[in-house]
């Protein structure tokens, strides 16, 4: 029986995770993680996605993208594909790396995009890989929160839009906005500044 196509709409903003099979690593280690960013901004570029957030794990990784064409299914299989073939000829691996397909959340609200947003870049503090999110630099972290440049395929200004005009500020609004969820003290979010949703 055929699998039934995914849920795609022009302009939709979705929260994608690919898995390992098994649980297996997909990244053993940084050289595997710059090659995956370096596809993941092809791609990105390419398709003339939107990506605000990402996350890379040892057994998964985490996306925020926007896609202004119906075409996550086929930017997708283009990431997973070209990093598990060049993951298998460096490891000397066979089979599939990847856990079947991706999952693909569809974002619905202002709240909704920014608690991905934190969920994302807190991902390796839940895993007890660091204690702050600034420690980890295989996300989008601390591109957003002013610490280092960002690549030219990372949307962070328009993250940091939903938290003030000033970039400085918004920097500040979105580091306490994720330092609450380190913390326990976040619930429904409102939205904590002006930005709007795009």
């Amino acid at each position: 029986m055929p699998r039934r196509p995914r849920f795609q709409e022009p302009g939709a903003i979705y929260h994608v995770t690919s898995r390992g099979t098994e649980g297996r690593p997909v990244f053993l280690d940084d050289l595997d993680r710059r090659l995956f960013i370096s596809v993941l901004a092809e791609v990105v570029q390419g398709r003339e996605w939107v990506c605000p957030s990402y996350c890379l794990m040892t057994n998964h990784f985490h996306l925020l993208v926007q896609t202004p064409h119906l075409d996550l299914a086929v930017g997708m299989h283009r990431l997973n594909s070209a990093h598990a073939n060049y993951f298998n000829r460096r490891h000397d691996h066979l089979g599939h790396l990847f856990q079947s397909r991706y999952s693909a959340q569809v974002i619905e609200s202002e709240s909704h995009l920014l608690e991905a947003c934190r969920y994302i870049v807190l991902n390796p503090v839940r895993a007890g890989l660091c204690r702050r999110p600034g420690r980890w630099q295989w996300s989008s972290y601390r591109a957003t929160a002013g610490y280092v440049s960002a690549p030219p395929f990372l949307a962070a200004n328009w993250v940091l839009g939903q938290f003030a005009d000033d970039p400085r500020r918004a920097s500040l609004r979105y580091v306490e906005f994720v330092a609450e969820g380190i913390d326990g003290r976040s619930g429904h979010v409102q939205g904590p500044g002006p930005g709007t949703w795009p």
